[in-house]
């Protein structure tokens, strides 16, 4: 039996340049299924050979059984290396791991989805389950905030989504030029505008830390309980399995407790500092 510490390691189907420091790679699926299953807000290991290894949110379609699809932000010495890969190279997987968003709780309310930057990226997963069970839920929102224009993730796709009658999304960005016709300001500024009743919404928050305390009070404010809200909080993550300790906070390990948590639960532990 192989040790849960020893990653598998799958093709490179497709690599997508999605911003200058921001890519997209489509690892290829065993085509059964059996590798390519996760819940929206799962994680992946990803191990690059003598560089070193990451956690990174699944990005992609859940029902989609021919690909394992993450969205990566280069920050680092393993993230920017893995920025050079290309299509046949072979990248390091182990998952998936950790306590996704709670899609059966969420069914028959509003939602709202608030995603700063990279944050897009685990709330993906969210919106390609709500879609292919519209029905089962009611009004969707997605508040979306980036740095730039040129920082906007999946821009074909956001158009094709904001085309929908069924989706309000709205975008802002930091600083833009005189050309940018949308939003200009910090993601909770587009709350303002959003209504909605406290009782039958869930808000689903990811992003910057400091975006969703700033998020979390907009929401209070509006009158939204602690216990309606679902932030991810993925803090200093190291092995995926909750051996390591990195990513203890109390009582909590990340990534084996989360790095999904409702907000009530994990108020006080989310206000204090990262070691």
């Amino acid at each position: 039996m192989n040790s849960p510490m020893t990653p598998r390691w799958y093709r490179i189907r497709r690599t997508i340049a999605e911003t200058r420091d921001t890519f997209t790679l489509e690892l290829e699926a065993d085509g059964q299924g059996t590798d390519a299953a996760f819940l929206p807000g799962q994680f992946n290991m990803l191990t690059m050979h003598a560089v070193g290894e990451v956690p990174i949110s699944i990005s992609g379609d859940p029902d989609d059984t021919a690909r394992i699809v993450h969205t990566i932000r280069a920050y680092g010495t393993v993230t920017s290396r893995m920025q050079r890969l290309k299509k046949g190279d072979f990248l390091g997987l182990r998952g998936p791991y950790g306590v996704g968003w709670p899609m059966e709780a969420l069914a028959g309310n509003d939602i709202i989805l608030c995603a700063g930057g990279i944050g897009l990226a685990p709330l993906r997963p969210v919106l390609y389950t709500i879609l292919a069970h519209r029905k089962d839920f009611g009004k969707v929102t997605l508040l979306y905030g980036e740095r730039t224009p040129q920082d906007l993730l999946y821009r074909r796709q956001m158009e094709r989504w904001r085309g929908r009658f069924d989706l309000d999304i709205r975008v802002t960005v930091d600083s833009a030029r005189r050309d940018w016709r949308g939003d200009v300001g910090v993601v909770t500024t587009l709350m303002t505008a959003v209504r909605f009743d406290p009782g039958q919404t869930y808000a689903l928050l990811c992003g910057p830390e400091i975006m969703m305390r700033f998020a979390i009070d907009a929401l209070s404010a509006k009158g939204l309980g602690d216990d309606r809200m679902v932030i991810s909080m993925e803090r200093n993550m190291k092995c995926g399995i909750g051996l390591c300790g990195h990513c203890q906070v109390g009582p909590v390990f990340v990534c084996r407790d989360g790095p999904v948590f409702r907000y009530d639960r994990v108020r006080e532990l989310f206000h204090r500092r990262e070691c």
